[in-house]
């Protein structure tokens, strides 16, 4: 019998608090001592019993719904629906936490909200299969000073939020004793917030011996166009780039030195492109935008006699780097990369997803165009994609897939009527048939 059925067996129906013996077998009780740290089991020792909880869980009526979602009714649902339960601060019942530990140990991308949802007996849990171990290591609403890593994360994003300078103190006052892969993802969790007041630790950080530290640091520092790194960035443009009668004249980097690489540079190219073109890239990703003295929209329309499509690219990967909305609006426009629109708020979002929607085809660039966009979507953006469906529906009905699919799960709930009104094309029936459902999944969780 599996570890899910063996949970299963003792906790489905019932929410009072089980004992091991019911929950597992002998020899998986004797490797979660071992796990533990306690030695063989002592025949007829009994085990501890899981902790009581100090959540309330679901209304029954969501966790039935979870129970339909996990069965394969709307199955790609499940991460809204987690995200929406764990806001409101309740656990799930114990009947689903088998398949759900079970699923997080195979799909990562659900694991965000499971230390919460989870609660006391799922981490009791995850403590005694190692398949499910995965949990321990999720935040579980503890503190900086009680928490684990992703604990002390969320406490650390949370304080930022509100007194972004006494989360940077924080943080210094910890940084030594910090493994290097947990200072790299507390560095990150800088961005929000950032200012020049976090110039001098992130100035210091880019000496760490963790390459991801270094490289977080530098991407946050070429935000700021005063830091010192911009400086730096700045004068190496200069020495690489010429305009002159609507002209930009390149001469990519002939080396990459001690000095680029710490300032985020990395020396090494991916397999198929050139160093030169590697470097080149790199430096005009970091190098602040207003070193280039015009607009994007200017600059794009220059003639670049050599290194023209790295030129571009660097531009992308500045405009999304540093965070510059009229750089991403200008270089969607020439090229349109959905992490542009994460530049942008949400209400252009939407707009400029719109107008793509009317004037270009249902393919893969349009799939993550629209996937780059912040749900839940309004009317505007809802409405083009509802008539590009029944447009689409007439005559490749095959390619329909998985615009509708995205439709579903991404326009807002509240729009379910709308969209059944829309049309009778039986696309968009289904689309508005899982609006229903997800409105009301959200109304079954407030």
């Amino acid at each position: 019998m599996s570890w899910a059925e063996l949970a299963s067996t003792a906790l489905v129906g019932t929410d009072r608090r089980p004992y091991p013996g019911e929950l597992l077998a002998d020899a998986a009780v004797e490797v979660a001592r071992r796990r533990a740290g306690r030695g063989p089991r002592h025949d007829g020792e009994p085990p501890e019993p899981s902790p009581e909880e100090e959540q309330t869980a679901v209304s029954r009526r969501a966790g039935e719904r979870l129970a339909r979602i996990m069965g394969g009714e709307h199955e790609r649902l499940l991460p809204e629906w987690l995200a929406a339960a764990a806001g409101t601060g309740r656990r799930v019942p114990p009947c689903a936490l088998p398949g759900l530990l079970d699923r997080g140990a195979r799909d990562m991308s659900i694991r965000a909200h499971l230390g919460v949802l989870a609660g006391r007996r799922g981490r009791w849990l995850a403590g005694l299969n190692p398949a499910w171990a995965y949990l321990l290591e999720e935040p579980t609403g503890e503190t900086w000073e009680l928490g684990g890593a992703a604990d002390r994360r969320a406490h650390l994003r949370r304080l930022r939020a509100s007194d972004p300078e006494a989360a940077r103190l924080l943080l210094e006052s910890t940084w030594e004793e910090e493994t290097p892969g947990d200072r790299a993802e507390f560095v990150e969790v800088l961005a929000d917030g950032l200012s020049m007041t976090d110039e001098p630790f992130l100035e210091r950080a880019l000496d760490d011996r963790r390459r991801e530290v270094r490289q977080q640091a530098a991407n946050l520092l070429a935000r700021l166009p005063a830091s010192r790194l911009a400086g730096r960035m700045a004068a190496r443009a200069a020495a690489c780039f010429a305009v002159e009668a609507g002209v930009l004249t390149v001469e990519a980097p002939h080396a990459c030195d001690k000095e680029m690489e710490r300032d985020g540079v990395r020396a090494k190219p991916p397999r198929g492109t050139g160093e030169r073109a590697w470097w080149l890239q790199q430096l005009v990703a970091r190098a602040p935008l207003t070193v280039w003295g015009h607009p994007p929209e200017l600059l794009l329309a220059m003639r670049v006699p050599a290194w023209d499509a790295e030129v571009k690219a660097g531009w992308v990967r500045a405009a999304v780097l540093q965070r510059d909305p009229e750089w991403a609006r200008a270089m969607f426009a020439w090229d349109p990369i959905a992490d542009l629109l994460g530049v942008l708020g949400p209400d252009e979002q939407q707009e400029l997803a719109a107008a793509f929607v009317h004037r270009h085809d249902v393919d893969s660039q349009l799939i993550m165009v629209l996937g780059g966009v912040s749900p839940h979507w309004r009317e505007g953006l809802a409405t083009a994609v509802l008539a590009k469906i029944v447009k689409v529906a007439g005559t490749q009905p095959w390619n329909l897939g998985e615009l509708t699919r995205l439709a579903a799960e991404r326009i807002d709930p509240a729009l379910g009527e709308t969209a059944g009104h829309y049309s009778p094309e039986p696309a968009v029936q289904q689309v508005a048939a899982v609006l229903r459902f997800r409105a009301d999944m959200l109304e079954e969780l407030r």
